[in-house]
């Protein structure tokens, strides 16, 4: 009996595993093309592309795999007459050729028509592996490519993701499960995850990644890893992603015997180049190195009284010859507190321009003080001519409510980006500090700190993929629009229907600045728990250190609160241009939205609102909260456009968010109130609990610790 039904169930859950998706695909779908349009549909029958290396050979492969996803059919592949020809620009027949509109450098490519074939060119392998991708997305998406075809040329050289995986394979600040690589089976055994990881990466013009965390471990320089990382460098390569590796500081000591790590001890800086010199060995095309330093209990040249650019040097200089690079982290702070978190990294490093080597990228974190769910633009951006920058971005979600919270974060990227840093005048970008345009940098990057894991959609949440592709959209062109790659980015991922896109669409672009609502509306700042973050924690202080507390930053009190960064406090705008501190430091003049990040301000200030403050404060937490369970009803209403399992997953991950918006509104305005000592204005909700009970709450094991 037992078995009869046990057959049973298995028979009928058959079918709808079969047809379930569970996400793994990620935005690469090729869901079948309901009425293709004649081009769509002919494009891909006959294909021509020559050469015989493993990059071509995974462009074939990707153009099977979308054919018979959107067609039931696959390409043939012909040496005349394609209907598709793919090649090198010194390679297309002069019947086809067609100028781009400008060079497309090595990793840039066209797509146009002619004479009745489409045309992918470029002038490297890698160039074609982008351009298909496209070509492929712009077929799902069932648009209309003009006749002056798709000129798409990288505005940044180096586009990685940083991974912050452990060797035991947890991840730190990671929340969609262990880290993917299974060091345990490297090298004999090559995930087919791994491959996959790498082609979703290509598909984005990704094309580096640094696969051990930031907060170093040494072993991975030891041989016993470094054919593990061969492995995986080799995997990769074919996808044009180059391997980068983050050095521990104290390496030379730790597992190099030595008793110092003093990076002007010829030692020390012999060891490094033996070290390096070995890694190239199984690396031929090894990326460099990644540093964390003198940060979080982390080794660094402030152990030896060097600067960060002594520091830095010995490792560039290691790696020079072999062509590497280092991008040396400026997440940098006294194991004292400061005086203001915000001021540190600028004090440390804009002494220092001018003197770190060529191959030295600065790797400075978008906000200056930690991944905040909003921050001010890091004022070392601007501030270093003669120093290369690059950006880092966080794509998982430390302060973000970690996988369940929905928060799209093209938006908070492109804030960012596109903020005036007023450094050489108006217009000013800090995206024209990434793309080198602003000081003349030839040496450009962007880093995004990776939120992927086991988990069979990657990324925790469904919708969390999004953030991974417009990281990879937004390192390419840091100038793109948050509209557009949320848009693509469902048509891909979803569907083509309009009913669905625009909803969809608007959730996505309202859901960072709703995430901020709930949880730090107005410039409040790291209030979240202690260690861990999930969750809300503004009553958090004490300890080792007061900048790793709430109260240190929000400072409230009968008075008022919010962190004085004006002249009358730590001065902190100072670091800012002098436009910047015009604007910020009046009043009148400031955008809400850093209101309380640079003033601290009586709890019965007058806003252009016309609301007190604390009226005001309330008002943002409840309509965090609002728009929270509003995006459950939408959800809810576009269920005949999604897959039941898709449905089901994201459905109880928005009830989740609904629900913890109001506890970080709860928690946070009885705690605050219990300083403004006034009632919460009409149309908040008054909180399910008192204060003590959200303060109790503890919980077990968070993941990303």
């Amino acid at each position: 009996m037992i078995r009869a039904l046990l057959t049973s169930i298995a028979l009928f859950c058959i079918p709808m595993l079969l047809s379930a998706n569970d996400g793994y695909k990620l935005w690469l779908q090729y869901y079948p093309i309901e009425n293709p349009q004649a081009w769509q549909e002919n494009v891909l029958k006959q294909v021509s592309i020559d050469g015989n290396n493993e990059t071509i050979t995974i462009i074939k492969n990707e153009l099977e795999v979308a054919s018979q996803g959107f067609f039931s059919t696959k390409p043939l592949f012909v040496k005349e007459n394609p209907s598709l020809l793919i090649a090198l620009r010194e390679q297309l027949p002069s019947s086809l050729s067609q100028s781009a509109s400008k060079d497309l450098g090595t990793e840039g490519y066209h797509i146009y028509s002619k004479n009745g074939q489409t045309v992918i060119t470029a002038n490297s392998k890698f160039g074609l592996l982008y351009g298909t991708f496209r070509l492929l997305q712009e077929i799902q998406k069932q648009e209309i490519i003009s006749e002056t075809g798709i000129v798409e040329i990288p505005k940044v050289k180096h586009r990685v993701l940083n991974h912050w995986d452990n060797l035991n394979r947890t991840v730190e600040r990671g929340y969609s499960g262990f880290s993917i690589w299974n060091w345990h089976r490297l090298p004999r055994h090559i995930d087919q995850q791994y491959l996959d990881y790498a082609r979703a990466n290509a598909s984005l013009g990704i094309n580096g990644t640094s696969v051990t965390n930031v907060n170093a471990n040494a072993l991975v320089l030891t041989p016993y890893y470094l054919e593990k990382v061969q492995a995986l460098a080799d995997a990769f390569r074919p996808y044009g992603i180059k391997l980068y590796i983050t050095a521990r500081f104290s390496s030379p000591m730790e597992i190099g015997g030595l008793e110092t790590a003093d990076p002007l001890n010829k030692e020390v800086q012999d060891w490094w180049k033996d070290k390096t010199k070995e890694i190239y060995e199984y690396i031929p095309d090894f990326g460099g190195f990644l540093v964390k330093a003198d940060s979080e209990g982390q080794p660094g040249p402030h152990n030896y009284g060097r600067t960060q650019a002594e520091g830095a040097n010995m490792l560039a200089d290691a790696v020079k010859p072999f062509g590497g690079i280092v991008m040396w982290r400026a997440f940098v702070y006294s194991e004292k507190t400061p005086d203001d978190r915000h001021k540190q990294a600028y004090n440390e490093f804009v002494p220092l321009d001018g003197k770190f080597r060529d191959n030295v990228i600065v790797q400075v974190k978008n906000g200056a003080i930690d991944f905040q769910p909003r921050e001010p633009f890091h004022p070392l951006f601007g501030a270093m001519p003669k120093t290369p920058l690059m950006m880092e971005f966080q794509i998982t979600q430390e302060y973000l409510g970690h996988d369940t919270h929905l928060a799209f974060l093209a938006p908070m990227y492109e804030e960012v980006l596109k903020q005036d840093t007023y450094i050489n005048g108006k217009g000013s970008e800090v995206a024209k500090v990434i793309d080198g345009s602003l000081h003349d940098y030839s040496f450009t990057g962007m880093a995004g700190v990776a939120n992927i894991g086991t988990d069979r959609n990657w990324t925790g949440h469904h919708f969390h993929q999004a953030n991974w592709y417009a990281y990879g959209k937004l390192a390419w062109n840091p100038w793109g629009n948050s509209g557009e790659i949320a848009e693509d980015w469902i048509k891909l991922t979803f569907t083509n229907q309009k009913e669905f896109v625009d909803p969809i669409k608007k959730m996505m672009l309202n859901s960072h600045e709703m995430v901020v609502n709930y949880m730090t509306p107005l410039g409040i700042h790291h209030i979240m728990a202690r260690s861990h973050h999930y969750g809300p924690g503004p009553w958090v202080t004490g300890g080792e250190r007061s900048d790793w507390t709430s109260t240190y930053y929000h400072n409230a009190s009968e008075s008022g609160m919010g962190f004085d960064r004006t002249q009358t406090g730590s001065n902190a705008l100072e670091q800012y241009s002098t436009q910047l501190q015009e604007e910020w430091g009046d009043l009148n003049s400031i955008p809400n939205k850093y209101l309380l990040w640079f003033h601290h301000l009586p709890w019965d200030y007058q806003m252009n609102s016309g609301n007190i403050l604390w009226d005001e404060i309330a008002f943002h937490y409840q309509k965090g909260v609002n728009e929270a369970r509003e995006n459950v009803k939408i959800w809810k209403d576009l269920q005949k456009h999604v897959d039941r399992f898709r449905f089901e997953h994201v459905l109880s991950f928005l009830e989740i968010q609904a629900e913890e918006a109001e506890w970080w509104r709860d928690a946070v305005l009885l705690y605050f109130g219990q300083y403004s000592g006034l009632p919460l204005p009409e149309g908040v909700e008054a909180p399910k609990h008192d204060l003590e009970y959200y303060m109790n709450i503890e919980h077990k094991f968070v993941p990303g610790i």
